[in-house]
């Protein structure tokens, strides 16, 4: 929205200057872009008159004028416009004048000829870029005028950048309403007194689906001037309003718009075949717009029709076959309401915007369509003539105005500070808000919000106005105080962010992605068919919450070869979103969604960086198991062969602690790697995080003075028996002086039965008390081999 500052000042003038003024709105929440001057600094130049015109006698494109500039002696001034004529009245710079960019006029010998003075363009006083000739100004300026004070060059225009809520304030009475109740300056109501019929000529009228227009003015108006000249004073304050005037009719639309914020067209009256009719569109029905644009339209495009058809879009724009045109006599003005839901988007459908449409999409006065005609009425008849029929107002279904409850007590809780219930009525009654008080000393306010606002809907819209005209700046800014109480690190507990630390130490680079996720990652990574979908998704691809870390990972794999890095070790540490009836709504929760945090690393190319100590290999399943029990550590997982949707059926395995999985290790399928376009293969892993955070308490135990025993045995066993399987029989049934037992052997081929592995265990012996003899580690070991005999049918290999 733009304006100039004397013409908001004509409805409101509070005792502030202009930057005063922009401040003063931009922090109620109306905020000044710019405030900037009409025209630049200049001095010293007043209205002249051209007495004659002569030719330059040593130049062919100058001309000698005499100039009266009300000095008293006509001036001699050397000129080369080419508009120059004598009688015409232009800016004249006199000697000592400045202009903009600092030059300074000095009298001067022009080709043998004297010149006291310059004639100006507009260009020249920093006005326009027209510089085709001296700026004409009107006839009856008094001669030795200053320029600047003719024209209002002291003048400034506000541009204000608002949210799309605060429709009322696109126009200048909006903001001086706004001004007024920041300020209370008295504001000078505009007096629209109504313009009497002339005729009786009328123009019949129908809306035939009020879900889009709720109210039509019209009024006819026969034997208008339509080529008579704007006023100079419409076309300045146009001008400055960033309009650029066209025609009577239509400056005088766009006036009126500006000024009330009521949108209005004007049709040719000759031209509209039948009544006016305001509806849906039909599939098949087109319009020629006043843009040239020549659109479809359709059951969800409001239109104005007449018996020809549609012949413009409602509160978007007018048709180009019933345009008001200067050789136009009988006009017909429409003021309309039209609901916002039936506008809001149609012009941006069709590529393009207007200044209607900007409005009624937001929200426009519905109570101002006949004041909106009788103004401009006004104003048409004052410039074109004309004779006025009456002015007919159809009425259809107006919007309800609903009252709204704000409590005293959840404004001080929302605004951080109590401002007085007197004051709030105040506040009330200075933005013209109709309220009440409910019941007696309970501290609500029931508004009923008017016609012009249509952002007051719900409780903290009043809490908003509020906050606002009390004063952002009378809010104290006090900085948030929390106690801080140091807590002891629990000796079972890890944290995240040492977690984060071993797989950076792993070297792990660290990556955050969405929750929300491409349904395709799901399908292929999780084997999830029915995914929590997101109702609002920001993208198309990211259409459902995340079950497993592994696409995100995947995909910044992908996103990293693409820029020719060759080795890549990625991980995150986020939440994953899993269907889950148990779980109820909570602060932080969702009803049927678990929400767990789990960590997960990806490892792709070389498993070292090229180096002379080590030969080149790329990463496999085994380098990233190393990283997930160091993660784990001090605790030691188990892990059990198992399919899973993401990972190669052959080198995936499930990770078991303390009996229970935790997640999954492997190396990604081969039908993924090459779907996503990976040149070699990748291996990862995904954890709980809540089991990597437990750890064991720390238990005291003697350390022994005394040698160890470390015996090696050997023994075959069936070929589908898992180690870990064997290892845990022996831990839970191993003779106390048995510290540790370690798989350190596997073979298969000659010398082992077919359907048979070897298995050879390292075990070491220790006593806290003594030496230990042979036959106490021969009695041990003895224990052990006939433990696996009779568990398992394994036999001593020799």
């Amino acid at each position: 929205m733009q304006f100039s500052e004397r013409w908001l000042r004509s409805f409101v003038d509070p005792p502030l200057d202009s930057d005063e003024l922009a401040r003063l709105l931009t922090m109620s929440g109306v905020e000044v872009e710019t405030c900037s001057p009409v025209a630049p600094p200049f001095s010293g130049v007043v209205v002249g008159q051209v007495l004659s015109v002569q030719k330059h006698p040593n130049a062919d494109r100058l001309t000698l004028c005499s100039v009266d500039a009300g000095t008293g002696a006509p001036l001699p001034i050397v000129c080369g416009a080419p508009n120059v004529a004598a009688g015409m009245r232009a800016p004249v710079a006199l000697v000592g004048a400045r202009l903009p960019g600092g030059l300074e006029i000095k009298a001067a010998s022009m080709r043998g000829v004297e010149s006291r003075g310059m004639l100006c363009s507009a260009r020249e006083l920093g006005l326009s870029d027209d510089h085709s000739g001296l700026l004409a100004l009107p006839a009856d300026a008094p001669l030795g005028r200053d320029v600047r004070e003719l024209l209002a060059l002291d003048d400034r225009i506000f541009t204000l950048k608002l949210t799309p809520n605060r429709a009322d304030c696109l126009s200048v009475l909006g903001v001086a309403r706004e001004v007024s109740a920041l300020t209370r300056a008295k504001i000078h109501a505009l007096e629209i007194r109504p313009v009497p019929a002339a005729s009786d000529a009328k123009f019949p009228v129908k809306i035939s689906d009020p879900r889009g227009c709720g109210r039509f003015t019209g009024r006819v108006i026969r034997n208008v001037n339509a080529a008579a000249s704007t006023p100079a004073w419409v076309k300045e304050r146009l001008e400055r309003a960033g309009q650029r005037p066209i025609s009577a009719l239509v400056d005088v639309t766009n006036y009126v718009m500006l000024e009330l914020g009521r949108p209005l067209h004007v049709y040719d009256l000759d031209k509209l075949a039948g009544g006016i009719d305001v509806r849906f569109g039909r599939k098949g029905e087109r319009v020629k717009l006043l843009n040239d644009m020549t659109v479809d339209v359709d059951e969800t495009v409001l239109c104005i029709t007449d018996g020809s058809g549609p012949i413009g879009l409602a509160g978007v724009m007018g048709g180009d076959s019933t345009k008001a045109e200067l050789a136009t006599r009988n006009i017909f003005l429409e003021s309309a309401f039209f609901y916002p839901e039936a506008v809001a988007g149609r012009a941006r459908r069709y590529n393009f915007t207007s200044d209607a449409s900007h409005r009624f999409e937001r929200g426009v006065d519905f109570d101002n369509n006949v004041a909106g005609i009788e103004r401009a009425t006004r104003i048409i008849t004052d410039i074109c003539g004309g004779e006025p029929g009456p002015t007919m107002d159809t009425v259809a279904k107006l919007p309800e105005r609903r009252p709204v409850r704000m409590r005293v007590a959840r404004a001080h809780k929302i605004i951080g500070v109590p401002v007085p219930e007197a004051e709030i009525a105040d506040i009330f009654g200075r933005l013209g808000l109709a309220h009440s008080r409910e019941g007696a000393g309970n501290g609500t306010f029931v508004v009923t919000p008017p016609s012009f606002r249509f952002d007051i809907e719900i409780e903290e819209d009043l809490i908003e106005e509020v906050a606002r005209v009390h004063g952002f700046e009378r809010i104290p800014a006090r900085p948030p105080r929390a106690p801080i109480a140091m807590r002891a690190q629990g000796e079972a507990r890890r944290s995240p962010h040492a977690l984060r630390q071993r797989l950076a130490d792993a070297d792990y680079q660290e990556a955050i992605n969405f929750g929300f996720v491409d349904p395709q990652w799901e399908a292929d990574f999780a084997g999830e068919a029915n995914p929590i979908r997101v109702l609002n998704p920001i993208a198309s691809h990211l259409a459902v919450m995340r079950s497993t870390l592994i696409g995100s990972l995947v995909a910044n794999v992908g996103y990293n070869l693409g820029r020719k890095l060759p080795r890549i070790r990625v991980f995150e540490l986020g939440r994953v979103f899993l269907r889950d009836p148990s779980v109820k709504e909570g602060e932080l929760e969702v009803a049927g969604v678990r929400q767990p945090l789990r960590v997960a690393a990806i490892a792709y190319g070389p498993a070292l960086e090229e180096q002379w100590g080590s030969p080149a290999r790329n990463v496999d399943f085994y380098d990233v198991k190393a990283d997930v029990e160091a993660l784990l550590a001090p605790r030691a997982a188990r892990y059990e062969s198992a399919p899973h949707p993401a990972l190669h059926p052959g080198r995936a395995a499930r990770v078991m602690l303390d009996g229970a999985a935790i997640g999954w290790v492997g190396e990604l399928h081969p039908r993924w790697q090459q779907k996503y376009a990976l040149p070699l293969p990748a291996a990862l892993f995904e954890l709980d995080l809540e089991a990597l955070g437990r750890l064991d308490l720390p238990r005291y135990r003697e350390v022994s003075k005394f040698p160890p025993v470390v015996r090696d045995r050997s023994m075959e066993f069936d070929e589908g028996l898992p180690a870990a399987q064997i290892l845990e029989e022996m831990e839970r049934n191993r003779p106390a002086v048995v510290q540790e037992i370690r798989l350190f052997d596997y073979y298969r081929g000659k010398g082992v039965e077919s359907g048979k592995k070897s298995l050879a265990f390292r075990v070491v012996m220790q006593d806290t008390a003594r030496t230990l003899t042979d036959a106490e580690a021969d009695a041990a070991m003895a224990q052990l081999t006939e433990l696996l005999a009779a568990k398992f049918g394994a036999k001593l290999r020799t």
